[in-house]
């Protein structure tokens, strides 16, 4: 069971996506909005090291935010 806590496995959460010139990217500081192609209602991908792995839906509790997982993807 030691091996398996060693093992590291990098979660991402993929809300929507955009496109814009490289130019306008620098130029933005932090705290800058970027306008995204998905709505609030909208499903979220979940990637485990860049492969989708699942689909769900974001809940928000007080000043945590999560991801409920509502179908899985197979191979």
């Amino acid at each position: 069971m030691n091996a398996v806590n060693n093992v590291f496995v990098e979660i991402s959460v993929v809300l929507g996506r955009t496109s814009l010139p490289i130019q306008q990217l620098l130029k933005m500081g932090r705290g800058a909005v970027i306008e995204l192609n998905a709505g609030h209602e909208d499903e979220v991908w979940l990637l485990a090291n860049n492969v989708p792995i699942a689909r769900g839906e974001i809940i928000v509790q007080g000043e945590k935010i999560a991801i409920s997982i509502t179908s899985t993807l197979t191979n």
